[in-house]
């Protein structure tokens, strides 16, 4: 499994789908300064990265949760991965919003949930846990079980093992933050000295700030 998440994390920079720029930080929506910036849309675009993470996701589920009776796939960044993985396993698939639409229905899960069923939540990034969570929540509401969450990438922040932990929800990823550093370095994507500008950002990524 080590090995497979430093070679996506390979896979993930040569295609820019994660982006390090420890000299000239990016600005998350949030307001955080940040050297990474991950946008796994991009895998969408080339096939390889895109079947390669399909099937990954798929053996994942098959070896870890069991009897699985529907796939979720959070919006929007996780919506295509999880209908490809829901195809390829033949199981009904949903996706869930990040907020009711404002008209018609006003539906939370997009597609049919049948109260008692177990699900499998696809994400393709976990961040701080919030996002992923509410959809976890929604779906508990619509009577169903969450038997776990499956992510392409995860930065592996303290803050978001807590809220899992709490939440009661199993999360695995193909790959994550401590491999992206790996797989970086030996590429030469980037150098030693950035690896303690890398880890110090992750440690607390709220109040860090770049170095002069």
């Amino acid at each position: 499994m080590k090995e497979l998440a430093r070679l996506l994390a390979e896979k993930l920079l040569n295609i820019s789908a994660i982006k390090l720029q420890p000299l000239n930080p990016f600005t998350w929506a949030s307001g955080w300064n940040s050297p990474i910036y991950t946008d796994n849309r991009k895998t969408l675009s080339y096939p390889e990265v895109r079947s390669f993470i399909k099937v990954e996701l798929c053996r994942l589920i098959l070896e870890n949760f069991g009897k699985v009776d529907a796939i979720a796939g959070v919006a929007t960044g996780a919506i295509a991965q999880g209908a490809l993985v829901a195809d390829t396993l033949s199981l009904p698939y949903v996706y869930v919003r990040s907020t009711p639409k404002d008209h018609g229905l006003e539906n939370l899960i997009e597609g049919n949930l049948k109260p008692g069923q177990r699900v499998v939540v696809i994400e393709d990034l976990v961040s701080t846990g919030g996002s992923s969570l509410k959809a976890v929540e929604a779906i508990r509401a619509a009577g169903c079980e969450v038997v776990g969450m499956a992510a392409i990438f995860t930065y592996g922040f303290p803050v978001a093992e807590e809220r899992f932990k709490a939440a009661g929800v199993k999360l695995l990823t193909l790959s994550n933050y401590n491999a992206m550093l790996e797989a970086a370095l030996k590429t030469n994507y980037i150098g030693e000295k950035d690896i303690e500008t890398l880890k110090c950002w992750r440690e607390d990524p709220a109040n860090w700030t770049p170095s002069k």
